[in-house]
């Protein structure tokens, strides 16, 4: 696998934890491409590795053995500094309490490229200007962040990340916690961001129905393999089936959706 479209791409990549005692690997034998202008959803049972497996591409945690490029060139190599102007992460973060607004949050995009005292330049201004357009919250940006909903802070985090203008975002659970309307307004938000801005996009959720209808590719993280294709190949893969080990779930390749039996 190597294409010059790939943004991320990993090569036979092992996960997991290592102590000075022992080594817990988590999956092995990985290999990923992400592409330029394309939505990606990984899907998988809870506590599978999902969260792992996105801290170990964008280098919060070190691999334990295998291949990890950031644009054609190996993770290692780039400076935490460098590195923030080509990747943005959304974590499951709940912001601590403070006074900050949610212009001001997203203004904290901008922080790989301020000066020394953290002013903000024109430049700075108008991409935080473009991030509050492409995610149309200009009517939220003077509110405090713990004076809106879980659903606003997400899109407000989004923008944060787009402020931060890099060709990769990637989130970790962006829908947890909202229900199915912001669900699916926030997936048409990275959906459209996506196609509009070229970025890649790869987000982590248990929500498989609305990703299989959303994502432009889907990996799929199993306890036996991780795949990764366009949703409606891994329909006809019969994968779906393998993901959680219950005989009350069944995958419906007719309609594309989970039943219970």
């Amino acid at each position: 696998m190597n294409n010059q479209n790939f943004t991320i791409q990993t090569k036979n990549l092992s996960i997991g934890y290592k102590s000075k005692s022992e080594t817990f690997t988590i999956a092995q034998n990985i290999n990923l491409g992400l592409e330029k202008g394309k939505l990606i959803a990984l899907i998988g049972e809870n506590g599978i590795g999902k969260s792992t497996l996105l801290k170990t591409i964008t280098g919060i945690i070190p691999s334990l053995k295998g291949e990890i490029t950031l644009l054609n060139k190996p993770l290692q190599s780039f400076k935490p500094l460098d590195l923030a102007q080509e990747l943005s992460i959304v974590l499951t973060e709940k912001l601590p309490p403070s006074n900050l607004t949610v212009y001001e949050i997203i203004a904290l995009g901008r922080q790989p490229y301020t000066n020394w005292l953290g002013s903000l330049s024109q430049e700075d201004k108008i991409k935080i200007n473009e991030a509050i357009a492409l995610t149309e919250i200009g009517h939220l940006i003077h509110k405090k962040h713990d004076e809106i909903s879980d659903g606003q802070l997400q899109i407000a985090l989004i923008a944060r990340a787009l402020a931060q203008d890099t060709s990769i975002i990637i989130l970790d659970e962006p829908t947890t916690h909202l229900d199915l309307v912001h669900k699916a307004t926030l997936l048409k938000l990275l959906q459209k961001l996506t196609h509009e801005t070229g970025k890649t996009i790869l987000y982590s959720s248990h929500d498989i129905d609305l990703a299989i209808q959303m994502a432009d590719e889907m990996i799929v993280f199993t306890p036996t393999q991780i795949v990764q294709d366009q949703p409606c190949n891994l329909i006809q893969t019969g994968i779906f089936n393998t993901l959680f080990n219950t005989e009350h779930l069944t995958f419906d390749a007719t309609i594309g959706k989970f039943k219970i039996k």
